[in-house]
């Protein structure tokens, strides 16, 4: 039985359903990730299948033009079509994929979501896609997120309608759509720790939190000999990195300088993930893609984006964070750092050195509480309630 799963997005979108797949495919299924071209010999080195989506998501998060996320919703619909029709028995869909359904209508077979990110509709949280960043009250949060299933952005809203018709499909509106999927109570998996963020009360049924899903290990993976020297060389550093979107352009030069005055003010030694690589002074190191499961166990506090990956990872390590967020789910995953008493209040708004420098010396002081919560989140199984949805899907059909 192959089983399909379709992870649009960045390295971090993509990177949790290697681990996941790999659990599936332990079950006895034949496990395939459709993603984009970067990342395939990541998930390669998990065992597991690769079929390519066309598009570059760095690029479009850049850019505000509508036209160019019009052809980026148009890859990744075209992508994911031409990826399953080389065979899939169950698709399953992050949340930048619910085209997905209609793939799987066309094709007569069952689908799921699988979740990085609460998209779906609660008054608990603004929506996690778009530009609200704080709360709009309860009642705010919820309209807000639902209509953000009944009324796409004109930048995607005709990806759906010509997809379906190149699949043999009807038309059907969003909001249509939208009510088809929750009277069936479509399964959405959602591989994020209850003890980050509590399934929301007004979730229907089918709507679950299972605990966070790892990315595979890479066991021939390894540190390059300037990272392991210097990690040798003094105590345990800070890391700062702010994701791949911000590792580019004019925002990655002016970070980093923010990043290296804010160490000097700390008396931190420093690990950056912010675009540049290689010494930038005998106390501070630049790197490129270091496996986040390996690095953050020896850093002193990391300072980052606050994704769900990079924050997952963070509090798995047990170290303190400090959340720099910009952008779609970001501001809640900051949020709830805070809340746990993991991390100083998140820091918005244009970031200077003096900002962070206090805050990595805030953080610092959590230590204890972070490998408190490290330890509980480490000890979750948060795949193993979707092996068990895979295997019902192949049972009930």
């Amino acid at each position: 039985m192959q089983v399909l799963i379709i992870g649009i997005g960045t390295r971090g979108d993509v990177a949790p359903y290697t681990g996941l797949g790999v659990r599936i495919q332990e079950a006895g299924f034949e496990v395939t990730i459709a993603a984009h071209a970067p990342y395939a010999s990541m998930v390669a080195e998990a065992g597991l299948g690769f079929r390519p989506i066309p598009g570059d998501p760095v690029a479009a998060l850049s850019t505000l033009r509508p036209a160019a996320w019009a052809e980026y919703g148009r890859q990744i619909s075209d992508g994911l079509a031409d990826a399953a029709a080389e065979g899939a028995d169950l698709l399953i869909l992050n949340a930048v994929s619910s085209a997905g359904m209609h793939v799987a209508e066309a094709m007569g077979i069952p689908s799921m979501g699988a979740h990085l990110q609460p998209v779906e509709p609660s008054a608990d949280y603004p929506p996690v896609h778009g530009a609200v960043r704080s709360s709009l009250g309860r009642w705010g949060n919820r309209t807000a997120g639902w209509l953000m299933f009944a009324m796409p952005t004109p930048a995607f809203s005709g990806s759906a309608k010509r997809l379906r018709a190149r699949l043999g499909l009807p038309p059907i509106s969003s909001r249509a759509a939208y009510r088809r999927r929750e009277a069936t109570r479509w399964p959405v998996y959602h591989g994020f720790s209850p003890l980050v963020l509590p399934r929301p009360a007004d979730w229907r049924p089918g709507l679950e939190v299972t605990g966070y899903w790892w990315p595979a290990p890479r066991p021939n993976w390894r540190p390059s000999p300037e990272l392991a020297d210097f990690l040798e060389s003094g105590p345990a550093p800070a890391f700062v990195g702010f994701g791949s979107q911000a590792a580019v352009g004019r925002h990655a030069e002016r970070r980093t300088e923010v990043a290296l005055a804010a160490l000097r003010r700390a008396g931190l030694r420093g690990v950056l993930q912010t675009g540049v690589q290689g010494r930038l002074g005998d106390d501070v190191l630049g790197v490129g893609v270091v496996p986040h499961a390996w690095l953050f166990p020896r850093m002193a506090v990391v300072a980052h984006h606050a994704a769900a990956g990079t924050t997952a990872a963070g509090l798995r390590a047990g170290v303190p964070a400090v959340a720099v967020p910009w952008i779609n789910d970001q501001p809640l995953w900051a949020r709830q750092l805070h809340r746990l008493g993991v991390a100083p209040p998140p820091l918005t708004g244009r970031l200077t050195a003096e900002r962070l420098s206090a805050a990595l010396a805030d953080a610092l002081a959590r230590r204890t509480r972070a490998e408190e919560i490290g330890g509980l989140i480490a000890a979750e199984d948060g795949a193993e309630p979707v092996v068990r949805a895979v295997e019902h899907a192949f049972i009930t059909r």
